[in-house]
């Protein structure tokens, strides 16, 4: 049988890509590497797409990380990106590459379940505009991941207050992946996708990417629309990428960043990820405080002590640097309470709250209606103090250093009261995530066979600053490159 040109092209390309379907080569790739990939025509978008679909609908539900596949659409989406590329309509780094989304995302026609009980059939009229963004680009959702119940607002007592059932971490099943986002690290640790999206209100996306091993990118508070996603407390939320490397993270952000005015908390602000204008490291200043880093639990201190030593090597002055003095804790807590009580009447009052799967967050939704005007105007104060204080802070050097969690991942199937955790989360949680700022965690080692991760916060609006360390502790480590077995 003779064959055509263009199907020969096919089948080489296709051949090449029945070579590498189960290669961690594939499944590990960066985002740069698999579009560069994409370009040299080595496999299409759909034979890629279906590679990952066919994982993630495999993998996904033995971790507890997938929600919902979206092979048709992807299917098409992916076709479209091949199109294109065939005709050298080259879009982005993004285009044609798969990725997943947690689930609180809305995507037109489809269920949305925030991960929670009363909302397992919710479907809405609109696509959320970060997912609209990223189609636009040919930008392949693969799938929505799970989350916490209601992104975990205000709070939850184990891992199992999800719709999915608890996340399970691909290093070790024993344990939980962390977070409301943990379907998202959960599911690019894996490489079940190349990328994920997530939201942090308090500590979503930083902790699972350090309890798996990923890079995760917290943005400056507005610079990502939220328009389409669920709200727990629009004083806090955010949006941001989930990704195998810093570069990563810098390429999806410039797709994902933008003013909109269906986001009242909109900044109005772009993002141009410019890595070539970074300043030189010897120019710069690194705040760290040694008490946050003494404080971690024993087995992670002397991962942390190191991955400090790789940074103190870029060749930027360390200077000595303690958090302001305030009530992080409390401030945070009073906001995610009073909002989302708010937020969630209809579902408190009508009694389908009880539903949900943990009874503390069953509680706390509760109580967040009883919240005084007075309490939560006094919160509101707290974060303008707190991100005046941080302002400050963040004027005297250009990066502060930070653990990202200070011990490895919680236990998967025990309520959080009966772990012994160790030093669990710092103060820097809450603190920029009350004033707004933007963090990078990076992978920087292991302990007791759990990833470790450490964070670089900046003032507001320094993503670039900020994704050049992660860059270039990339350069110097292999953390970012370790998979996990299975």
């Amino acid at each position: 049988m003779k064959l055509t040109r263009r199907e020969f092209v096919a089948l080489g390309a296709a051949s090449a890509f029945a070579r590498q379907p189960d290669s961690d080569d594939v499944f590990f790739a960066s985002i740069t590497e698999l579009n560069a990939r994409l370009r040299k025509r080595e496999f299409s978008s759909v034979e890629l797409t279906k590679a990952f679909l066919d994982r993630l609908e495999k993998q996904g539900p033995q971790l507890n990380a997938l929600a919902l596949s979206m092979r048709k659409s992807a299917l098409r989406t992916a076709k479209d990106a091949d199109d294109e590329m065939k005709r050298e309509r080259f879009r982005s780094v993004l285009q044609g590459i798969p990725f997943g989304a947690k689930d609180l995302f809305s995507v037109e026609g489809h269920v949305t379940t925030w991960g929670a009980k009363p909302f397992a059939e919710q479907r809405h009229n609109e696509t959320a505009a970060v997912l609209e963004k990223l189609e636009k680009g040919r930008s392949v959702l693969i799938g929505k991941l799970s989350m916490i119940e209601l992104a975990g607002g205000p709070s939850y007592s184990s891992a199992s207050a999800s719709l999915t059932g608890p996340c399970l971490n691909p290093w070790n099943r024993d344990y939980w992946a962390g977070g409301s986002s943990s379907g998202s690290a959960a599911a690019v640790a894996a490489g079940l996708v190349p990328f994920a999206l997530g939201t942090e209100t308090s500590g979503s996306i930083i902790t699972p990417a350090a309890y798996c091993g990923i890079t995760g990118l917290r943005p400056t508070f507005g610079l990502v629309s939220r328009s389409g996603a669920m709200a727990l407390s629009p004083s806090l939320d955010k949006i941001g990428p989930m990704c195998r490397t810093a570069e990563d993270c810098g390429h999806i952000l410039a797709a994902i960043a933008g003013g909109d005015r269906k986001d009242p908390g909109s900044a109005g602000k772009n993002f141009y990820y410019a890595p070539q204008f970074a300043r030189p490291f010897q120019q710069l200043k690194i705040g760290y405080s040694p008490a946050e880093f003494e404080a971690a639990s024993d087995s992670v201190r002397p991962v942390l002590k190191a991955a400090l030593e790789v940074v103190r090597s870029f060749g930027a002055e360390l200077v000595e640097k303690s958090l302001p003095e305030f009530p992080y804790g409390d401030a945070v807590s009073t906001l995610i309470s009073a909002e989302a009580g708010y937020e969630f009447r209809e579902l408190i009052e009508s009694g389908r709250v009880n539903e949900l799967a943990d009874a503390q967050q069953i509680e706390g939704l509760k109580k967040g209606l009883d919240i005084s005007a007075a309490d939560y105007l006094k919160a509101k104060q707290a974060q303008l103090e707190i991100t005046e204080a941080f302002s400050r802070l963040l004027y005297e050097v250009d990066v502060y250093l930070s653990p990202s969690r200070l011990s490895t991942a919680n236990h998967a199937h025990q309520p959080f009261a009966q772990q012994k955790t160790g030093a669990g989360r710092s103060a820097i949680i809450p603190a920029s995530n009350i004033a707004g700022v933007p963090a990078l965690s990076v992978p920087c080692g292991f302990a007791d066979g759990l990833p470790v991760g450490i964070q670089f916060l900046g003032p507001a609006f320094s993503e670039n600053r900020l994704l050049s360390f992660g860059v270039e502790f990339q350069k110097r480590t292999n953390w970012h490159k370790q998979r996990p077995a299975g």
